[in-house]
């Protein structure tokens, strides 16, 4: 494994490339991974979403040798496959295949890479399905999924990184087949890409994947400044109301000055997990809105872009970003119109649990801000994600992805070098970081409800009303003495809030 920056002549080409290599001998597999550092903070205004529809079209078009059904019928015996992936700053063309097919398969791969067919009825379908996403799925798909986008959009305000990368409603309109044509040759060049590969590869095929690589168009494109996070004067509410809504979806965040290439990460981390790693039922949030509230699903935090946690149970690769913020994830709690349809005794309330979990989460992250983690819970949580992140690349495609993302960062190997820095942590270390990264004070919430929980939940905000917890009356006979206790104090826990919007579901993303 290692990083070969070359200058190499061949076929009267020279050209300068960045290469990751992850060389396993025993392997029956080839992954080849491209990344150009655009990116959706590429799109120009008033085309937002068009690096998006330009990966796409390289990804789901053909060539000028083969159409993409074609292509389809091609590579359905070798059981490669392909993809691309576009986030803020960067683009991903990743390759798998067999290495009994790599005659048959890099064929496909150079064509799609050099010679897309950017065909009008390829655009037609990509831009309808991209058009839909926009306009329909993100709305109607996973409202988890939704307030998070509009917390970025929230969060990214005025900035290149506001617009979701698929783009806005109006943009997509405003997209041509010769927009795509023109980014392609402006942004998906030779001199903005590096290239990953990894799996039992020849020296000669990676030569001849370097050559021909260096045959993408040659510009030098000049890539926008990453906007920063806003920060809120105090919490500020954006609630979008939405008629049909399963619950109260809810994401806050505050923007955070450190990326993995910082060292203070890992200490971070630590506090972070404790806090509410995805996906993990020892965390504070999930022990408490879940498993001893049975509020929801899941609760959890984040100190760094987590894609698609919603399907994810490992953070994947291939999303590196240098702007960064600190997120806490409420997954849907009910709402008021539900609570009275199954409880006879809660037909008199107002609002459902969405303001009560939101004081729940800030509660205990305040109490860990002012007082720190505990010995024994650092210990536990350290040593869990020491053993926790080497399962981040379990698979080769991982593994690679990693690798590249650790250039992004300017380091070599992320999670060897993240090991040691957990390894030699201090309790004192962690609890710095938690003073120094995280407050309570001013921070952006977004929250996707029901139309008819909307203007409700707002009043209850806006006057820092106490929520009481719901329960029906056969679960609240039930509870011990220190959560009633508990739930008491958190009902009337003081809000920063300075401002709550509403904001009607299709006005969002325009």
């Amino acid at each position: 494994m290692k990083t070969l920056i070359t200058l190499l002549l061949l076929g009267g080409i020279m050209f300068a490339q960045e290469v990751v290599e992850l060389k396993l001998p025993k392997s029956n597999k080839i992954v080849v991974k491209l990344m150009f550092r655009n990116g959706s903070i590429c799109d120009p205004q008033g085309k937002e979403g068009l690096t998006y529809a330009t990966a796409n079209m390289i990804t789901q078009g053909g060539t000028q040798e083969y159409t993409f059904s074609e292509i389809q019928d091609v590579i359905f015996p070798m059981a490669a496959r392909y993809s691309s992936n576009v986030d803020k700053e960067v683009s991903i063309f990743t390759f798998e295949f067999h290495t009994d097919f790599v005659k048959d398969f890099y064929p496909i791969l150079k064509g799609l890479m050099l010679t897309p067919a950017f065909a009008e009825s390829d655009f037609t379908r990509v831009m309808k399905n991209q058009q839909n996403y926009v306009d329909q799925v993100i709305r109607a798909s996973s409202d988890e999924e939704y307030s998070k986008k509009a917390l970025e959009d929230l969060l990214f305000r005025g900035t290149d990184y506001q617009h979701m990368i698929e783009g806005k409603s109006a943009s997509m309109a405003a997209i041509t087949l010769d927009d795509i044509k023109a980014h392609y040759k402006k942004y998906f060049v030779k001199n903005n890409l590096m290239i990953g590969i990894a799996g039992n590869y020849s020296t000669d095929f990676l030569n001849m994947l370097k050559a021909d690589m260096a045959k993408l168009p040659d510009a030098t494109p000049t890539i926008p400044k990453p906007g920063k996070a806003n920060m809120p004067d105090g919490i500020n509410v954006e609630i979008v109301a939405k008629d049909g809504a399963f619950g109260s979806a809810i994401f806050t965040g505050l923007p955070l000055n450190l990326t993995r290439s910082n060292d203070e990460f890992a200490a971070l981390m630590v506090a972070n997990s404790y806090l509410g790693e995805h996906r993990k039922s020892y965390s504070k949030l999930y022990q408490e809105i879940r498993q001893k509230r049975s509020m929801n699903y899941g609760d959890y935090s984040y100190i760094e872009w987590y894609d698609n946690g919603g399907s994810n149970m490992l953070p994947p690769p291939g999303v590196p970003r240098s702007s960064n913020y600190f997120a806490i994830w409420i997954r849907p709690v009910q709402i008021a119109k539900q609570l009275k349809m199954q409880y006879d005794e809660l037909s008199d309330v107002n609002i459902g649990h969405a303001h009560f979990a939101l004081r729940m989460a800030i509660y205990e992250l305040n109490k860990l801000v002012e007082n720190g983690m505990t010995a024994e819970d650092f210990e536990a949580t350290r040593t869990f994600l020491r053993s926790y992140i080497k399962l981040y690349v379990q698979t080769p495609e991982r593994q690679l992805g990693y690798l590249m993302d650790s250039r992004f960062y300017g380091r070599k190997n992320y999670i060897q070098e993240l090991d040691a820095l957990l390894a030699k942590v201090t309790l004192q270390d962690v609890n710095n970081a938690i003073k120094k990264y995280w407050q309570t004070g001013n921070m952006y919430v977004t929250i996707v409800t029901d139309a008819s929980e909307a203007e409700p939940l707002a009043e209850s905000l806006r006057n820092n009303t106490p929520s009481p917890m719901s329960y029906s009356n056969l679960v609240k006979a039930g509870l011990p003495e220190d959560i009633i206790q508990k739930d008491e104090a958190v009902a009337n826990y003081k809000l920063n809030v300075k401002n709550v919007k509403i904001v009607n579901s299709a006005d969002t993303f325009q």
